[in-house]
């Protein structure tokens, strides 16, 4: 990449990480709402929850005015009722869910993962750097809290976009916002279909992060030595 070229980082499974496993939280959560779940019971009906319940998208590129909040209580929904056999109880619902969203607000809740710092104080002075992420406004108080929001000249969160990454308009938003050409980005993150092929469809470079070999430190080496 030439020199002051521009790199995008997705933002969890790449900058940061749930600090304890999602099931564990839940099960702690509902417990304290009368609600008893195993984690692992959890574990699994979270991971087949996510995988079917459709990304937000707005067509019309609208952002949400809920800020995707209705698409996190549906997911929280599905994950109960798989695991109970029956819905909750809406009242039990909406407060267990109010304080789940709210936990995962907390930039404790998040950790960064070891090689981020280094990555991005070494390629802070040479290219331009920016988030692209899935994820809603609650990103920008998480990032804040780890002390990573100097890095970055924009956050861009497909909640305010109205779009889901691979979709195009995520990637659009980035050259708007950044003003870069497609042919001068790098983006990186641990999505095989959101983040490498959604960047590739956008004519952008992509790192596929899968650490422990291919991490951001390793990313960062290659960029400088110019072999990316």
């Amino acid at each position: 990449m030439a020199a002051r070229g521009l790199i995008s980082f997705d933002a969890a499974g790449t900058l940061i990480q749930v600090a304890r496993p999602v099931a564990a939280t839940y099960a702690e959560v509902a417990s304290t709402h009368g609600v008893s779940v195993t984690t692992e019971a959890l574990k699994l009906a979270f991971r087949s929850a996510w995988s079917q319940l459709p990304a937000p998208l707005h067509p019309e590129g609208a952002p949400p005015a809920d800020d995707d909040r209705s698409w996190w209580k549906e997911l929280v929904r599905r994950v109960f009722a798989a695991v109970l056999g029956k819905p909750l109880d809406e009242e039990v619902l909406s407060a267990l869910f109010d304080e789940l969203y709210r936990h995962y607000t907390k930039p404790e809740a998040w950790t960064v993962y070891e090689d981020v710092f280094p990555a991005l104080d070494l390629l802070r002075d040479q290219f331009d750097l920016c988030v692209l992420s899935n994820f809603d406004r609650r990103l920008y108080s998480i990032l804040e809290g780890h002390g990573l929001t100097p890095y970055f000249g924009a956050i861009i969160i497909s909640s305010e976009v109205g779009a889901s990454k691979p979709h195009p308009r995520m990637f659009a938003e980035v050259e708007r916002r950044m003003n870069a050409s497609a042919a001068n980005i790098l983006h990186t993150g641990d999505d095989e279909r959101n983040d490498l092929l959604g960047a590739q469809k956008a004519g952008w470079k992509a790192w596929h992060v899968q650490r422990p070999q291919a991490n951001l430190q390793i990313l960062a080496e290659k960029v400088l030595s110019g072999a990316i």
